[in-house]
């Protein structure tokens, strides 16, 4: 990878991981964007501590480009809060704030990466894309698997635990969703659409 932990000039992409901030949603499904910019800071033995724009941030570097990692805090469906306040305070548009969320349409270990979209019926897109007027962002989906059942509740679903089987397709998916952000960052979109879709 090419990201290296020393950060330099002003920040001018931000890459945001979707989840649920507490203890009681580490490992769930919808906690996979978060798990995937864990991932991105454990490859750079970054620190992603600091607290700020409603979330935590961490920040690295990727070629000349200094890139923020951030976790919004506000909760799923309040995502967009958290992602404006960051695009707004270092002027960053959508077209370089990546966003990597759950993709319950796709199975584990799966990746979609896109330039830009709907918010595909997810609430923490779906919340980005109206609080910043629009649909510019690129984006990661990751797989988490389709509900067992039709009628199984889809919030249950989606705060449920990855089973250990998935959790190993999750690993490689993981690997491959910060090797593909690198790329986007990199202004290679469409090489990592290639390689990871």
């Amino acid at each position: 990878m090419f990201f290296s932990k020393t950060p330099s000039g002003p920040v001018d992409f931000i890459i945001a991981g979707l989840g649920n901030p507490g203890r009681e949603y580490e490992g769930t499904r919808h906690n996979a964007g978060f798990m995937a910019v864990d991932r991105i800071c454990e490859k750079l033995c970054a620190d992603m501590r600091r607290v700020r724009f409603k979330g935590v941030t961490g920040e690295c570097s990727l070629g000349d480009r200094r890139v923020l990692l951030l976790k919004p805090g506000t909760y799923m469906n309040l995502s967009g809060q958290s992602v404006r306040e960051a695009m707004g305070f270092y002027k960053i548009p959508p077209e370089r704030t990546l966003i990597i969320f759950d993709d319950i349409n796709l199975p584990p270990g799966k990746l979609r990466v896109r330039r830009k979209g709907s918010d595909g019926g997810h609430n923490g897109m779906k919340n980005i894309i109206y609080l910043s007027g629009s649909d510019q962002f690129p984006r990661i989906k990751l797989g988490v698997g389709q509900k067992p059942h039709p009628d199984f509740n889809l919030a249950d679903w989606v705060l449920s635990k990855f089973s250990a089987g998935d959790l190993k397709e999750l690993d490689v998916a993981l690997d491959n969703a910060a090797a593909a952000a690198e790329l986007i960052v990199r202004g290679e979109t469409d090489r990592a659409m290639n390689l990871y879709n």
